[in-house]
């Protein structure tokens, strides 16, 4: 007997866990625990596609139940009667809203109720009866709507028709007369005082011309990056010291970011100097030798005094190893004679063609 107890125990305990399990299971299927329960009868004048037993029932979007029964009525093809099985405390009245819902990305039906203005349950609730149209599914709202667009399409095609021909009409006129329309146009602009924006006006740097043959050559790979700058160099306004709006200027913009154009007409310069030698883009070249890195310092206009064009430029030559091989700092400046953006340009070229000539003179001595 000794050695049996512990089996008993053990099987009684095993069993004891089952009925727990199943008890707790049912107690989540049910949502309202093992607690009373009232049926309810409801009918469906209608098709109620995809509701099953064991579906939820829910009150107020709460859910309180589950269909216990459902079945066709046999006086009626056309009806579907079912059996619900709901909490005792649910306040169900007999002028409760009965409706099929649809949840969740599957559309799993449920029968939902709503409350009804009755306060108090006198006697037996009859037989709730659905409202019309519960069980259709949005598949089949969705078929009803086009059937009806479609209907609607077909009662007033010759209108429709005409209406497109109408626009046709209007759209070749338009084509006919558009240089009518922009005159009027024109026309308000100019009675109303808006005019169009002013249109950009480019300006380019100008490179070191060819002087000849070239003297002393590069004999090795290289490359000159985009220099670096901060980032109120990397625009293609025209800059100012101090900093202002300068009238004439707002309409005018170099041929391309700061950064970007210098590197453009040094490698135009030292190609001008020898173009078999001349540097190329890092992208362009893959791994060079050497590489002349510029960063630039200042790109601007100051009026503090005399307008001024000024540019600083550093550089350092460093091999594929990150060696500095050979650094410089390079600045000029040019007066201006007017504060226009022609004239400020002229002397930007000036400085820069100064620059890039001592540039290239050092690059070959230092190769």
């Amino acid at each position: 007997m000794e050695t049996r107890a512990p089996f008993a125990v053990v099987g009684a305990f095993v069993l004891a866990a089952i009925v727990a399990v199943f008890g707790f299971v049912y107690w989540l299927n049910a949502s309202g625990g093992l607690g009373p329960r009232t049926s309810y009868h409801v009918r469906f004048d209608g098709p109620v596609p995809g509701l099953l037993v064991g579906a939820g029932v829910l009150f107020n979007g709460i859910r309180v139940g589950e269909v216990t029964e459902l079945g066709l009525a046999p006086d009626d093809p056309r009806r579907v009667n079912a059996t619900i099985s709901v909490t005792t405390t649910t306040p169900v009245r007999s002028d409760t809203k009965v409706g099929l819902e649809f949840q969740g990305l599957t559309g799993v039906p449920v029968i939902a109720l709503e409350g009804g203005v009755m306060l108090a349950n006198n006697g037996e609730v009859p037989t709730l009866i659905a409202e019309p149209g519960a069980g259709q599914g949005m598949t089949q709202a969705a078929r009803d709507a086009l059937r009806k667009v479609d209907s609607v399409l077909t009662e007033n095609s010759g209108a429709l028709k005409d209406t497109i021909g109408n626009f046709k009409i209007f759209s070749e006129g338009l084509a006919r007369n558009t240089g009518k329309l922009d005159g009027i146009v024109a026309g308000l602009e100019r009675m109303t005082g808006v005019t169009a924006p002013p249109p950009k006006i480019t300006y380019d740097l100008r490179a070191v011309p060819s002087a000849g043959p070239a003297g002393k050559t590069i004999n090795v790979q290289w490359a000159i990056p985009e220099p670096t700058a901060v980032v109120m160099l990397e625009t293609q306004r025209f800059l100012f010291s101090p900093p202002q709006e300068v009238p004439g200027f707002a309409e005018a913009m170099w041929a391309d970011a700061l950064p970007k154009l210098i590197q453009a007409r040094l490698i135009e310069s030292f190609e001008n100097y020898d173009l078999a030698h001349a540097p190329l883009r890092v992208a362009d070249l893959g791994q060079p030798e050497f590489q002349l890195l510029i960063d630039v310092r200042r790109f601007r206009i100051a009026l503090d005094q005399q307008p001024t064009a000024e540019i600083g430029l550093s550089a350092r030559i460093v091999d594929k190893n990150g060696k500095v091989v050979a650094s410089r700092l390079f600045e000029g400046s040019n007066k201006i004679d007017s504060v226009a953006p022609a004239p400020a340009v002229e002397a930007f070229s000036e400085v820069f063609g100064r620059i890039a000539k001592e540039m290239i003179a050092w690059t070959t001595e230092i190769f």
